[in-house]
């Protein structure tokens, strides 16, 4: 069978411990930054050259990376003391930190408003907004549980609530529930992404499956199996399919028949944990960071597609 993704290059991370959880990119620097959690920093590391640029410690288990190119910014989630830290994107020194009541985790960022949502918590469920233009926190909206990710559309947010197998739908203007989506067939339901020229929303379940609902309605309209473990799914509109990441040790691409239906076209082998990864549309790649471990060092493998 035809690869439909290329093994380009692997940048190595020997001092890292442990594994990692999301990333970010700094497109037009090729700077990618992943969240190394198990050992407390932040890698940056250059995705053209293959090289190793810095190594920022003192993060209390970051979870997320968000780059802003506007303002050649970094903000970093931390669950050991939640907090969301802003850095220098050319100096890595930090600018400020936001505090919050518990765990951060998820970031996204709205450019029209100016707006990263976060997500908060872990005995309870919140999406912490902060007005990054003015530095300020501007308030919470209360979820029915735990966030462990989510997606902006517009007015809306879509939150995964895996304690509770369902989407949670949130309006941002009016900053209320509006509608929860049951994860039927699924169970522990962990990364989603979204495709919104067709209204799908792709939510990947950790015991091995990939369930779409068309959006706003919410309804139901595939769902199938994968490897188990998955904790990265990215849509790639240019050629309809979507890569997930799973920690059993494979990259699944699944082919977008129609906004309807889907087939799993390839497993590609990877490594046991390397659940974090990155698709960028600007620079057509597929990042993976594998953990270290008995035997193997840390690193970025860079993927490119057919």
């Amino acid at each position: 069978m035809k690869a439909l993704l290329y093994l380009e290059r692997t940048i190595a991370l020997p001092q890292v411990k442990g594994g990692f959880d999301l990333m970010a990119l700094d497109a037009a620097g090729q700077r990618l930054f992943v969240a190394a959690e198990d050992n407390h920093s932040v890698e940056a590391v250059n995705v053209g050259t293959g090289r190793a640029l810095a190594s920022l410690p003192g993060f209390a288990e970051p979870k997320w990376v968000v780059y802003r190119p506007e303002g050649n910014c970094l903000f970093v989630s931390t669950g050991g003391d939640g907090r969301v830290t802003e850095l220098d994107g050319a100096t890595y020194q930090r600018v400020r930190t936001y505090a919050f009541r518990e765990a951060c985790n998820n970031l996204r960022f709205d450019s029209a408003a100016h707006q990263l949502v976060v997500g908060v918590g872990k005995s309870f469920g919140a999406l912490g907004l902060l007005d990054v233009a003015h530095h300020v926190k501007t308030g919470e909206i209360p979820l029915a549980g735990y966030a462990k990710q989510f997606e902006l559309d517009g007015r809306r947010v879509y939150v995964n609530e895996p304690a509770l197998n369902q989407v949670e739908v949130i309006d941002r203007q009016t900053r209320k529930s509006i509608a929860t989506w049951p994860v039927t067939g699924g169970g522990q339901n962990i990364p989603m992404a979204l495709d919104g020229a067709h209204h799908r929303l792709f939510v990947a379940c950790a015991p091995g499956r990939l369930v779409v609902f068309a959006t706003p309605g919410g309804r139901q309209v595939a769902s199938l199996p994968i490897s188990p473990g998955a904790d990265g799914i990215y849509y790639d509109g240019r050629r309809a399919q979507l890569y997930i990441s799973c920690g059993a040790g494979t990259l699944e691409i699944v082919k977008q028949q129609t906004p309807d239906r889907y087939q799993l076209s390839q497993s590609l082998p990877t490594v046991k944990g390397a659940g974090t990864s990155l698709y960028s549309p600007v620079l057509d790649r597929l990042f993976l960071a594998t953990p270290q471990s008995a035997g193997h060092a840390a690193a970025i493998r860079c993927y490119k597609p057919d």
